[in-house]
């Protein structure tokens, strides 16, 4: 993606940067071609990222969320480990792309494509400032090289506005719940 490509619409070009995103790509296409085809009835979505309660630790929001947890309940010491705390992501709560799913499904066209994104970006320092607001404890903040990832898009920011106007569709959790309620997820499982 260039700079001049941010927003996202969904007429921009495809170029996934890792082999998850390659299987996405693969995936939409796919299905494309089965309407296309056989004219299966497919509504494809491309959902940006989205987390909330009991997603996986290995997702950034979940992570710093677990961190924070086992450092107030004494389970470790008080560092939360890090890789690229500047990449910027198009945050939605999960339960809100839930019901942006249904609606595709209810009141979108066959064959169309919707990118599904809250529109606005939050860095991963963004993220784990919030988290750290909400913690019981203090903490210090350590970059891991580890947790780099060889090919970090560093901004990833959608227009879903094709979408909206397809559905109504508007996130209605704001993002500070959506990590508070993270948190209390970890603090109750950890």
């Amino acid at each position: 993606m260039f700079p001049d490509e941010v927003p996202i619409k969904e007429t921009n070009p495809l170029r996934p940067l890792s082999p998850y995103a390659v299987s996405k790509v693969a995936q939409d296409l796919l299905a494309y071609q089965y309407w296309r085809s056989y004219q299966l009835h497919v509504v494809r979505t491309r959902g940006f990222n989205h987390t909330g309660p009991r997603r996986g630790e290995v997702f950034v929001t979940s992570n710093f969320s677990r961190q924070v947890a086992e450092i107030e309940k004494g389970l470790r010491e008080p560092v939360v480990h890090v890789g690229n705390l500047d990449s910027v992501r198009d945050f939605t709560d999960v339960r809100d792309m839930v019901r942006a799913y249904w609606l595709a499904l209810e009141r979108g066209p066959a064959g169309e494509v919707y990118n599904i994104c809250s529109g606005r970006g939050y860095s991963a320092r963004q993220v784990l400032d919030i988290l750290l607001g909400l913690a019981h404890v203090k903490v210090e903040v350590r970059p891991d090289p580890a947790r780099m990832r060889p090919s970090d898009v560093t901004l990833l920011l959608g227009d879903c506005s094709k979408f909206r106007s397809a559905t109504g569709w508007e996130p209605s959790i704001p993002f500070d719940v959506t990590l508070k309620d993270l948190l209390e997820h970890w603090r109750k499982r950890v």
